[in-house]
């Protein structure tokens, strides 16, 4: 698989995982790094949405998940993921590549879906990026108050490396989230506010 155009690549990171009231789907939301008010929210499935919020949560769970088995397997052989990219939206379908390294300098780029490559970047402390026409097509600001009201994005900002799979975008394209102040908020993580987001970006896309 090839590399992606790093310059057309935006530095993210994982904001919080929150549930949409309306759909009751979980959503994972990506800030900007440089923008902290930029934001991408990404329909995912239940499982995904633990594997990401249990790293957030720094919850130490009895026996390694899929994710953490994954890396501890590439550090077995002496691998690791660099980066992740969410690299383009087709048909309502996000898709990302996770590029790993070896000790030798060789790289190899892996389609993924979204999630899997999010909850591998988390384990792995890995860069994420995201394409310019995905955030241009999916994504938002959210206002001022709501981002001074929440954790500052990291100061310095990780060079994304190289990308991985397909993964759906949104619920049912008629669905809208709802406000609701005693609502859902984060699942774990960084409080990220349902109604402080752009309703339209909620449910555009099919589950």
């Amino acid at each position: 698989m090839s590399n992606p155009d790093l310059a057309e690549m935006i530095a993210m990171r994982v904001g919080g995982v929150v549930i949409d009231p309306s759909t009751q789907v979980p959503v994972v939301i990506l800030r900007g790094l440089a923008e902290p008010r930029l934001y991408v929210p990404i329909f995912i499935g239940g499982l995904e949405a633990t594997a990401i919020a249990t790293v957030m949560a720094g919850v130490q769970m009895p026996r390694p998940m899929s994710h953490d088995l994954m890396v501890s397997m590439l550090d077995a052989v002496q691998c690791r993921v660099a980066s992740v990219f969410i690299t383009r939206l087709e048909g309502g379908t996000f898709y990302a590549e996770i590029r790993i390294v070896d000790q030798e300098g060789g790289e190899l780029s892996l389609d993924a879906r979204p999630s899997d490559a999010i909850a591998l970047a988390l384990r792995a402390d890995a860069p994420i990026g995201v394409a310019r026409a995905v955030v241009d097509e999916a994504g938002g600001l959210a206002p001022e108050e709501e981002v001074a009201a929440s954790d500052p994005a990291p100061k310095s900002e990780p060079s994304p490396g190289t990308p991985g799979g397909a993964e759906p975008a949104g619920a049912d394209p008629k669905a809208k989230a709802v406000v609701d102040d005693s609502g859902p908020r984060s699942f774990f993580g960084e409080e990220v506010r349902l109604e402080d987001l752009d309703p339209s970006d909620f449910g555009k896309y099919k589950m």
